[in-house]
């Protein structure tokens, strides 16, 4: 057998992973340029090579180096070497070429004085007068660099990433030399899980089965050297023979593929019964936002996609930005990602342990590896615990994580639990009240408000300035919420978190999910719905228990206007108190529907109520000609947008002309209540010099609301001030 030159071509930044397979397979090499990697081997190297490598493009043989400053040169060097070994005198040697930094810049010039060196070359040594070219394929390439040609034969014909398993090409596909080598550059061996929540057409998973249970990777395909003359087929047999005795069991631990895309998984499916490893990969339609595992130390080996599998950029960005979030839940695994996103570990808000730049076809992308904690090295260690179960670790998680100062926190904050539970648990047998405030960011570095809804938590997050990431800062939150589950005895399932920070517009308004968990509660003597897990606000604001029983106190015989009525608890309220006609307005038929439900709760004659969809100054305006109402509830938001009105909402600006503008639809002696939670708020002065206007926050604010600037509340006077029809000092006590 001859001792050949042989050339292993990769993508830009694999060369070291082909290195270290041709070193599992028993050859030295070097990698003089980018994309080659050199070594030595005979006839049965090549067969073996191109069987076995995971991560080369094609095995080429170099047939000669030398000078070539000038076609003269190039013809007389090519002719100069020996074709004849290769090629037979039917033999087919199509001839490509490519020229970098060298003098003889055209290439197609350089490959046809190639073809006629080779064709003289060939005439000659095989002494015939013509040159059928139908044989075997021996494809030529002559590559100039810097003035240096070098010419060689493929061995490979088809890129060896064409495997032969996958059939179908699904939406941005990814090389299998590519998926061979992420897998090999990861952490991963068979004995620890292995996740793609990405899968696609599954290349990742069914290159990592291959690899684990030692398939080689060309054994379902040809290879266009399998036909030279030149290497007995007898090498080629002996190697796929070794390659078949050497496949393994199946896998100790299945590999999880799983995608969101029906069709993708499907096509999966397909690609691994082909490969041969279906039994060794798992494939589940889970959509990453559920991604979880109970297995310890595994590795999640991911391609996720770059813009082209969703529509929309800020699909991508919200993906991204999710992913912290839900890697934590994965504390002892570690994580490999391909992307071209380039702000990447700005989004996951952490840097990588390693990064690689490579070539997803033309796409320029990093890979970023991020280490997760060791394996424990006692024998003993079952690594296929749950992974809530303490084992010691030599380095932290990668995202998330909580330290000693959490923990001290959680401690505080259920101190403080505990003593206001206290004193707030004989409430609904003493007081009648079974929805309250428990805390209320009593501690600053902990700012959280928690609320009961009889046998539920409402828990909301006010955003403060912290140094976690967004990871711990997720952990963080759960371990406060675990907590207050725990000291107040509320299962997880009962408990709901919000996360609040400045509003403007309607967004206080906005869905944050669809769960439509609905409670039926009791405050007053009346019964009210509300939603623990689809809004911002519950429905019912807490806050606002006495300037509700106010307002029923102050209603008997009167015609009232609820304003900004949103689920209408303060006309509910009214009509309790004897109210002759109450009319509800807010621009949101979803809010008015809810109204209009809390009044069937409390079987109140229809008749009494009336439910107006309108902006409330739209309405004022529209009632300028007529004074028919004794009193007004204006709990007004803060900021509101609509695209039904042509202006935004601000209540500092817009609020004086509104009550002025309500004055002119009361009756003689009608009363305003105002109230709003702008904290910067100031009353407008025409209305405090026009109008007796009494701020009564101080009898308003509820005891588990007190001495936070949970709102401000005002009783103005339009004329002649009528006395009340009970005292509302007395609700106070």
């Amino acid at each position: 057998m001859m001792n050949l030159d042989l050339i292993a071509t990769s993508t830009f930044g694999l060369e070291a992973v082909v290195a270290r397979e041709l070193a599992a397979l028993g050859h030295e090499s070097r990698i003089p340029q980018t994309g080659r990697i050199e070594f030595a081997g005979d006839d049965t190297a090549v067969a073996k090579t191109n069987l076995w490598l995971r991560s080369a493009d094609r095995i080429l043989i170099r047939i000669g180096r030398f000078q070539a400053n000038d076609f003269d040169q190039l013809f007389d060097g090519i002719q100069a070497l020996p074709w004849e070994q290769w090629i037979p005198a039917e033999g087919c040697f199509p001839v490509s070429g490519r020229s970098v930094k060298s003098t003889l810049t055209s290439v197609p010039a350089v490959q046809r004085s190639a073809k006629k060196a080779i064709v003289t070359r060939l005439l000659e040594a095989h002494q015939v007068s013509e040159l059928s070219e139908s044989g075997a394929k021996v494809p030529v390439e002559v590559a100039l660099l810097e003035n240096t040609a070098t010419l060689t034969i493929d061995t490979s014909g088809t890129g060896l990433h064409k495997r032969g398993y996958r059939d179908l090409i699904g939406t941005a596909p990814l090389r299998e030399t590519l998926a061979a080598a992420l897998v090999q550059l990861s952490f991963w061996d068979p004995d620890r899980p292995l996740l793609d929540p990405f899968c696609g057409s599954g290349t990742i998973c069914i290159e990592a089965a291959m690899i684990a249970r030692n398939i080689a990777p060309g054994l379902k395909r040809q290879f266009t050297a399998e036909t030279w003359p030149a290497i007995d087929t007898k090498v080629w047999q002996q190697a796929r023979d070794e390659a078949k005795a050497a496949i393994g069991d199946d896998l100790p631990n299945p590999i999880i593929a799983s995608d969101i895309d029906t069709d993708a998984l499907t096509m999966a499916q397909r690609h691994a019964i082909r490969a041969g490893v279906a039994d060794s990969i798992k494939f589940q339609k889970v959509p990453f936002s559920e991604l979880s595992s109970s297995r310890r130390h595994g590795c999640l080996v991911t391609n996720p996609p770059y813009g082209e599998r969703i529509d929309g950029l800020q699909e991508v960005k919200d993906l991204y930005h999710s992913m912290p979030l839900i890697l934590r839940r994965l504390p002892t695994w570690s994580f490999f990602i391909l992307t071209s996103w380039n702000d990447f570990e700005r989004w996951a808000a952490r840097r990588a342990d390693r990064r690689r730049k490579l070539y997803n076809g033309s796409i320029q992308c990093t890979y970023y590896q991020f280490h997760g904690p060791r394996p424990v090295s006692d024998p003993d260690v079952n690594i296929d615990k749950p992974a809530d179960q303490d084992i010691p670790d030599a380095t932290p998680q990668v995202f998330g994580g909580l330290g000693d100062k959490a923990k001290g926190q959680a401690d505080i904050f259920a101190n403080r639990l505990r003593k206001m539970d206290r004193h707030r648990r004989r409430w609904p047998t003493r007081r009648g009240i079974t929805c309250y405030r428990i805390y209320n960011r009593d501690i600053p570095e902990i700012p959280l408000m928690v609320d009961r809804y009889e046998d539920c938590l409402h828990i909301g997050e006010y955003q403060r300035p912290h140094d976690r990431s967004i990871a711990e800062h997720a952990d963080w939150l759960d371990l406060m919420v675990q907590t207050a589950g725990l000291v107040l005895d509320v299962p997880h399932e009962r408990i709901f978190v919000k996360h609040r920070q400045p509003q403007r517009g309607q967004s206080q308004y906005d869905r944050v999910s669809e769960n439509a968990l609905r409670r039926i509660v009791t405050e007053g003597g009346l019964r009210f719905e509300v939603n623990l897990s689809d809004y911002i606000d519950t429905g019912l604001f807490l806050d606002h228990r006495i300037t509700r029983d106010l307002i029923r106190c102050e209603s008997s015989g009167k015609d009232v206007l609820n304003l900004f009525a949103y689920t209408g608890s303060f006309s509910v309220y009214a009509a309790a108190g004897g109210a002759r006609r109450i009319t509800s307005v807010d621009l949101s038929r979803t809010y008015l529907d809810w109204a209009r439900h809390n009044v069937k709760l409390n079987n109140q004659p229809t008749d009494q109520h009336e439910f107006v969809r309108a902006n409330a100054v739209d309405f004022v305006m529209g009632r300028q000609k007529r004074r028919e109402y004794d009193l007004t509830i204006i709990d007004a938001p803060t900021f509101s947008n609509s695209k039904r009105t042509e202006e935004d909402w601000d209540i500092q600006r817009h609020h004086g002309q509104l009550v002025q503008d309500v004055s002119r639809i009361m009756k003689p002696g009608g009363i305003i209540f105002f109230a709003t939670n702008y904290r910067r708020f100031k009353l407008d002065e025409e209305v405090q010099a026009d109008m007796n206007a009494q701020e009564i926050t101080h009898r308003t604010v509820p005891e588990d609301f007190a001495n936070k600037k949970t709102h401000r509340c005002w009783r103005i006077q339009v004329r002649e001030q009528q006395h009340p029809s009970c005292n509302a000092d007395k609700l106070q006590s």
